[in-house]
């Protein structure tokens, strides 16, 4: 039985069933994503391996809770971004005791400037929530997952001018979404 050949959904009931063989397949699978998503906040590896292994450690914990008519990769992606904040958080807070009042720069960015951004960035993953589903999951793969729209449409199974058409109209859909500050 090769693992790798479920799908992400089959896989997540199999490991909700208790399958450790389908923990495993979901890690292989989704690993080099996650890294990819958490690499650019830390500077050193050991930091990222460690956001990596946490992300998994809480998605699998909670995957009771995960509903399986959704997407597997966007809400684990969205669990090793909250994952990687909340531990540059930590970190932050490690080095403000080391150093008294002044934080350590990790990167070019300000505290201030980090605040606003990890605001930011939770208020947009909210609105894309909030997006009718049609453009729900096009959107995640377009503004989240950073993915070309060639990828969007193979991964989706649609034409790419569909994933075009989807992409610009989910855009507007935000977009008036965030001028009238809609979210619950």
């Amino acid at each position: 039985m090769n693992y790798l050949d479920y799908s992400d959904k089959e896989l997540a009931e199999m490991a909700i069933g208790g399958d450790q063989m389908a923990y495993r397949a979901l890690y292989q699978i989704h690993e080099r994503a996650v890294r990819g998503r958490v690499s650019g906040y830390f500077q050193w590896k050991a930091d990222v391996d460690d956001v990596v292994t946490e992300s998994f450690q809480k998605a699998f914990s909670a995957l009771g809770s995960f509903d399986t008519s959704r997407e597997f990769r966007p809400w684990l992606l969205t669990i090793a971004t909250r994952t990687a904040l909340d531990h540059l958080s930590s970190i932050h807070r490690e080095d403000e005791k080391k150093e008294g009042s002044e934080t350590a720069q990790l990167t070019d960015v300000t505290p201030e400037e980090e605040i606003i951004n990890d605001e930011l960035h939770q208020r947009l993953m909210e609105y894309i929530d909030e997006l009718p589903s049609l453009y729900k999951d096009v959107m995640i793969k377009y503004m989240i997952e950073e993915l070309e729209y060639e990828e969007i449409a193979k991964e989706l199974d649609l034409e790419l001018n569909t994933v075009r058409t989807r992409i610009r109209r989910g855009k507007q859909h935000l977009a008036q979404m965030m001028l009238r500050g809609e979210v619950e």
